[in-house]
């Protein structure tokens, strides 16, 4: 079945996965760290995982993101 609308993307670009993998590292972290009751790493950890889609805001705006000039789709 075809989307009328056309493929959205899904967030299949550098800044959705560079978002989606510091957020990743920092859960990641964030558990080890609570593990070991480690609570400025834990902070950190949090920190890190705001930054997240901050740095993927940033580049989208870069043109890294679905739309952006910088973005070569690639065939499923």
């Amino acid at each position: 079945m075809t989307n009328p609308i056309g493929d959205p993307g899904h967030g299949h670009s550098p800044a959705a996965w560079t978002a989606v993998l510091i957020m990743l590292v920092a859960l990641v972290v964030g558990t080890v760290a609570l593990f070991f009751s480690q609570v400025w790493l834990i902070v950190a950890a949090a920190v890190l995982f705001v930054l997240g889609p901050i740095v993927g805001f940033i580049l989208s705006k870069a043109g890294f993101g679905v739309n952006g000039p910088k973005y070569q789709p690639k065939a499923h």
